[in-house]
């Protein structure tokens, strides 16, 4: 049985990541008390107390559930608009003319002015977190598709169509394959975005979810209380990014690491 062995020179970061976390952490321990900032500052050992607290309460998952839903309905809202959209904007001309102005116009509004109108329109329920999460991630993952239609190889593209290839071929052969690490990359940005749209959603108005536990732990000074739903959505955010990353691994294998568009 061969024996699985990683070499630290090859990769510092596996021994580095958890040293550095462990040095910030252990000074943080020990500067809060000897500053005498405990009522605005806990220590790790106090949200970590508060996190095992929440974690042991059924309605801490409810609100946790909640939210988890609401990001992944938006994101999966956002990211097929997206594709939808940045294939024919990148493919006809025409539709690129005439309404990109409007996204790139609407990309500008900040999202957060828009939340109040989302719950005027949607209402307090779920609904509205996931228009918000969709807004959100929706940007990112359109001009990572329309650039990764377009980063397709000329050369491959001319042989396909000397040869006869039609363009639904062409796209299917060359330009899909050349934008999947594009995509993909529009994807990272798209799920933590998403995460980040129904937090806000939850904030301007909600009865449920991560954010509304965030709002009644503010109005109750429980300070360590908010830090712990900080740690959960951290948390959530790096699990929705090392879904991606293994699966565009596992995917796009054959792929470099491309330079992420729209972050």
């Amino acid at each position: 049985m061969k024996r699985f062995r990683v070499d630290l020179r090859e990769r510092p970061e596996l021994l580095l990541v958890p040293a550095v976390f462990a040095v910030v952490v252990l000074a943080w321990e020990f500067a809060v008390p000897a500053f005498g900032v405990d009522y605005v500052l806990p220590r790790p050992s106090q949200i970590v107390g508060a996190l095992w607290t929440q974690l042991g309460d059924p309605l801490f998952w409810s609100h946790l559930k909640v939210t988890v839903l609401e990001s992944l309905y938006g994101f999966l809202l956002g990211v097929g608009a997206a594709l939808v959209l940045g294939t024919a904007i990148s493919q006809v001309r025409l539709i690129e003319r005439t309404f990109m102005p409007y996204v790139v116009a609407f990309q500008t509004v900040p999202k957060v002015a828009l939340a109040p109108l989302f719950v005027v329109w949607f209402g307090f329920g779920m609904t509205s977190k996931v228009v918000m999460a969709a807004v959100i991630s929706f940007f990112p993952m359109l001009v990572n598709v329309i650039e990764g239609l377009r980063s397709a190889d000329a050369d491959r593209i001319q042989m396909l169509t000397v040869f006869g290839a039609g363009r639904f071929q062409v796209f299917r052969m060359v330009r899909l394959p050349s934008a999947l690490p594009f995509i993909f990359a529009g994807l990272d940005i798209g799920i933590v975005f998403s995460i980040l749209g129904a937090v806000v959603g939850e904030f301007i108005g909600a009865k449920e979810g991560l954010g509304y536990l965030l709002l009644q732990t503010n109005y109750n000074f429980d300070i360590a209380g908010m830090f712990a739903v900080l740690v959960v959505l951290s948390v959530l955010g790096l699990i929705a990014h090392f879904i991606i990353r293994f699966a565009q691994r596992r995917l796009v294998f054959w792929a470099e690491e491309n330079r992420v568009i729209g972050a």
